[in-house]
């Protein structure tokens, strides 16, 4: 994608002295559904599919509408938590043809129906080599230090693999994840960044990825019912 150059560089600030630097990796949304059919359909009228056509929406509204509330949850938590280096991106989405790109970074509709024609899959060269230059770039201009967050699916090796060989003890997961759908993954970031408490985070090398489907998680509330609790 063009500008993915700009993904480790950009005006997302630092969070705070002395906290461990941190950003995020998002799965992306997948491109060949019914959705994502809607907002790629040439002539589509509503107001994202024609930022879309002419290049005015960005990365994370697009997967956001097309992936609902798995990936709102992503991005809601991405910006409440991100910790990056000065000059870095907190929040950055793999890209189905490798690569990261920033959630806030300009696409258009070609740039995605490019994107979305290729599966993810780890034995890909194009996608696995993408994934690791990015991804070893990203380390080097953060350092040893920091925590690079992957938010999305840690049962398989799909970004695991590849990541777990660039970034090795640095990738991290949270730990809650384990066990939970992606929607339940989507609610809890959801009700995390809504309350500001931010989850545990595990290494993933090591670490084991799945395990029994915890508890459901309580209902969130509507905008209107957490207005009135706070009065």
């Amino acid at each position: 994608m063009e500008g993915e150059a700009r993904a480790f560089a950009g005006s997302s600030g630092s969070r705070g002295v002395g906290r461990v630097a941190r950003v995020f990796l998002l799965s992306p949304a997948r491109l060949g559904g019914k959705r994502a059919g809607m907002v790629l359909r040439p002539g589509a009228s509503f107001d994202l599919a024609r930022r879309l056509q002419d290049g005015g929406a960005t990365l994370g509204e697009v997967m956001t509408f097309v992936s609902g509330l798995y990936f709102r949850g992503k991005v809601a938590y991405a910006r409440a938590f991100a910790a990056p280096p000065p000059g870095a991106i907190g929040a950055l989405v793999i890209l189905p043809q490798g690569g990261l790109a920033s959630i806030d970074q300009p696409v258009s509709r070609d740039e995605l129906a490019d994107q979305g024609a290729r599966d993810i899959d780890a034995a890909d060269p194009i996608y696995r080599d993408g994934l690791l230059a990015a991804a070893r770039r990203l380390v080097g201009a953060l350092g040893p230090g920091a925590e690079v967050v992957l938010l999305g699916s840690i049962a398989t090796d799909r970004y695991c693999g590849p990541l777990i060989e660039a970034l090795g003890d640095q990738l991290c997961f949270p730990a809650a994840f384990v066990g939970r759908g992606d929607n339940s993954r989507g609610g809890l970031m959801l009700r995390a960044a809504a309350s500001g408490d931010e989850l545990d985070y595990i290494p993933v090398a090591g670490a084991t990825r799945t395990g029994p489907r915890p508890p459901r998680l309580p209902r969130l509330a509507r905008p209107s019912q957490a207005a009135a609790r706070r009065r």
